[in-house]
């Protein structure tokens, strides 16, 4: 079958919407017809550093789309179901076994590596083998190949308007939002702080004030995604313009030090600053593709003495199959208002989309496709 998709041919390069070839699902496979895909700054990342597996490779991994077609041995969904994608996943390692998907084994394999498990390519150009299966799913497409381990079905009263922007919680929203509700676990009447307004950031911040916390703290170096922040559900902003004690202004506004914070960066003098400001008992977590060998230094006697934790978090730990339905139902009640955060490019916009992400003027890029 003949599909469209945005093609990275080499790091650093533009990438290339052109004609592709796409396979019939295999046995456990399901195609999807993209409605839309929501633009991830690892999408952004992966196009500007030397990738780990040969190109071309089609990316994207925030998708939301129809069932076309479905392999004989899924059961899963059928053709005509609405669906969101996310991370894939082996299912069969110890992680997985343990109901802990996005700490598999097999992780970098499932995600990352751009073939099936046996060294085939779903996609083709001109009978040359394209790497697809970017997180599971290769979304910069008009359509794609996923697996039931990471398709979850979208309930039928989700309106279409909606539906078109659920893409970005198979990935972005899911992290940010899992990673204080799953994670972290703020109670009733505890403080959070939140380091990055970013999608990724200003879902923690939706869903710390979801669940109750009182004192939610937002820093950023811009002011704009500050204000939005406020909007949201920051009690607090705190611009980190280079003159600002950041640490002793978190302390302030917390009456000694946070109970929670959150790194959405991947910087890590950001990091320190997230686990400096914790008081005691703290719990820190982060996220982002920091490049491979940053170093953290931490004042060992500080995190000791005040019983600190400090914890790595992957797709914000989520079982997307639940806690996609539960994201989605707290939206509805207008406690999770991630669609403020969104902003709708057609397909073929898609270079404009990444360059307002990279500029920071739009939190999250959604891509719609063409019909």
């Amino acid at each position: 079958m003949r599909i469209t998709a945005a093609v990275l041919n080499a790091p650093g390069t533009p990438l290339v919407i052109e004609p592709l070839e796409i396979e019939a699902p295999r046995d456990r496979e399901i195609r999807v017809r993209l409605v839309a895909t929501g633009v991830c700054h690892t999408d952004i990342s992966v196009m500007g550093r030397p990738f780990p597996v040969d190109q071309p490779i089609v990316l994207g991994h925030e998708g939301a789309g129809v069932v076309e077609s479905v392999g004989s041995a899924v059961t899963k969904v059928q053709v005509g179901d609405r669906v969101v994608l996310s991370y894939n996943f082996c299912g069969a390692c110890p992680s997985c076994l343990r109901h802990a998907p996005s700490y598999c084994r097999y992780f970098f394999g499932s995600n990352f590596l751009g073939q099936r498990r046996d060294g085939s390519t779903a996609l083709s150009r001109d009978g040359q083998p394209v790497r697809h299966h970017f997180f599971g799913q290769s979304s910069f497409a008009t359509h794609c190949l996923c697996t039931e381990q990471n398709v979850v079905k979208v309930p039928d009263s989700v309106p279409h308007e909606l539906f078109e922007l659920l893409g970005p919680l198979g990935c972005g929203i899911q992290t940010g939002a899992g990673a204080i509700i799953n994670v972290l676990k703020p109670q009733m009447g505890e403080s959070v702080v939140v380091f990055g307004t970013g999608a990724v950031g200003m879902a923690g911040l939706m869903a710390a004030r979801a669940i109750g916390a009182a004192t939610i703290v937002a820093v950023d170096r811009v002011a704009d995604r500050l204000a939005l922040a406020a909007e949201l559900g920051a009690t607090h902003t705190v611009l980190a313009d280079g003159d600002t004690d950041v640490v002793a202004r978190i302390r302030e506004l917390t009456g000694g030090g946070a109970d929670c914070s959150l790194d959405t960066t991947a910087v890590s003098a950001v990091l320190r600053q997230a686990l400096d400001g914790l008081g005691p008992l703290g719990r820190c977590g982060f996220v982002g593709g920091a490049p491979v060998g940053t170093q953290l230094e931490v004042d060992v006697r500080d995190v000791m003495l005040n019983g600190k934790t400090l914890r790595g978090i992957v797709e914000g730990d989520a079982n997307a199959d639940a806690f996609i339905p539960d994201l989605i139902r707290l939206q509805a009640q207008g406690r999770f208002p991630f669609e403020k955060l969104m902003k709708i490019y057609p397909f073929e916009s898609i270079h404009q989309a990444m360059a307002d992400a990279r500029a920071g003027s739009t939190v999250k890029p959604v891509l719609r496709m063409p019909a």
